[in-house]
């Protein structure tokens, strides 16, 4: 989706919610799928911004980077990643999950050449009502049209967009093509660094630019 778009503006102004995927990912196992977690603060029932959320410690990173090795050190291209991958994650130190994911989104979007603009939610005048926030925030961008993820569906009034003269798209996850993958069956839905371990450079081979 980063790379379909000309501005990509990260969201965090929202209240932080558990179980999503803003501090855990998916990688492939011989065991099968497993969890890498991102320990957070919460406060109360989760009463702080996503911006707001700080790391709980520090261990997760040597732990994740451990996992990584262990289950991606045969992929082909497992080396030429973890060059720059490692130090992110044993020589750099964050203190917030959104501080941390900024840092892995633009290190990765480097090394596939995605030249997209990010930027932050708070770098604009924020409006009250869910829609009109979305859309206000494409009209001070300079932006003609909206991709959203599908989940999204849940919550926005398309007609919003549509007064405003804004075409709003739906980008759809589906149908990926299936790349060589270690441990058995493909299994679509996991980090993008299993990609980047298997396919290294080819890797937007099997990525969809376009919604």
């Amino acid at each position: 989706m980063i790379a379909a778009v000309d501005e990509f503006i990260l969201y965090d102004d929202m209240q932080y919610t558990r179980r999503d995927w803003r501090n855990r990912n998916q990688i492939k196992t011989p065991q099968g799928i497993q969890w890498l977690t991102i320990p957070v603060k919460v406060k109360g029932k989760y009463e702080q911004k996503i911006k707001e959320t700080e790391i709980d410690g520090v261990e997760w990173a040597q732990n994740h980077w451990k996992s990584l090795c262990q289950h991606y050190k045969r992929a082909p291209y497992f080396t030429k990643i973890a060059v720059w991958l490692e130090p992110l994650y044993l020589g750099e130190t964050f203190s917030h999950i959104s501080q941390l994911n900024r840092r892995f989104i633009e290190a990765i979007c480097a090394y596939l050449s995605i030249k997209t603009t990010i930027t932050n939610s708070w770098d604009f005048t924020l409006l009250d009502g869910k829609t009109e926030r979305l859309a206000d925030l494409c009209l001070q961008a300079g932006g003609t049209e909206y991709i959203s993820g599908p989940a999204a569906k849940d919550y926005v009034d398309e007609k919003v967009f549509a007064d405003l003269g804004i075409k709003l798209t739906w980008f759809d996850y589906a149908g990926y093509p299936e790349y060589p993958q270690l441990w058995g069956e493909f299994t679509h839905g996991v980090t993008i660094l299993d990609l980047l371990f298997n396919c290294g450079k080819d890797a937007p081979r099997y990525m969809r630019y376009v919604a």
